[in-house]
């Protein structure tokens, strides 16, 4: 862990004007009925890490904010309250508001193509039909952005699709959840301090 020790040196005396900024997004639709359903995961990713280090979320200007300061850097976490589909114009505002790159931004969203807790973190891709990534492509003109993508598997019969997405987490599920949250908590913070390559090495597949 000598590359924590050398960060945390090389960091700790920057003032908050000074410190490396992180914009986390996590995709997911408002309203207490989509609340715990599978195309939430990316709000519950953040609700996760905020109840494990006591963050409070405030609703602002397209979004609910909680910000996390760890080893000179600053995470800004962000829950659009514009629904999926405009999931763009939220993160678009928030980057240049708080000045932050492309590179530095993180976004946290479902994935029917692995299976159920799967990680896999990409520097770029396509945005897979999802209509979260498709707003963010559109807005931000680019598919090289960093994406965090968490399974849900994709166990539905033919035209049942949207009542899975939008469906609640079975209880098998349920049971193994907080375990796959806490792996993505680390995650997001190896993003933020080990950069994402050591990132995507570390995590893929787990």
């Amino acid at each position: 862990m000598n590359w924590i020790k050398n960060i945390f040196n090389s960091q700790k005396n920057k003032t908050p004007s000074q410190m490396k900024k992180f914009l986390i997004v996590g995709l997911g639709n408002i309203g207490s009925e989509y609340a715990n359903t599978r195309h939430n995961i990316g709000f519950k990713v953040l609700d996760n890490f905020a109840d494990k280090e006591n963050l409070t979320f405030q609703t602002v200007k397209l979004g609910d904010i909680a910000e996390h300061s760890i080893k000179g850097r600053k995470l800004i976490f962000l829950k659009p309250n514009t629904y999926m589909n405009l999931s763009g114009k939220a993160v678009k505002y928030w980057m240049e508001k708080e000045n932050i790159e492309k590179e530095n931004i993180f976004i946290i969203t479902d994935d029917l193509n692995l299976s159920f807790g799967t990680i896999r973190i990409k520097s770029k891709g396509s945005d897979g039909g999802h209509n979260g990534l498709k707003s963010i492509q559109q807005t931000l003109n680019t598919t090289e952005y960093p994406r965090f993508r968490f399974g849900i598997s994709d166990q539905f019969k033919k035209g049942q699709q949207v009542d899975y997405v939008l469906g609640e987490w079975n209880e098998e599920e349920k049971t193994k959840l907080p375990e796959r949250l806490d792996v993505a908590k680390k995650a997001i913070e190896s993003f933020a301090l080990a950069g994402l390559s050591n990132t995507m090495n570390e995590f893929n597949g787990k």
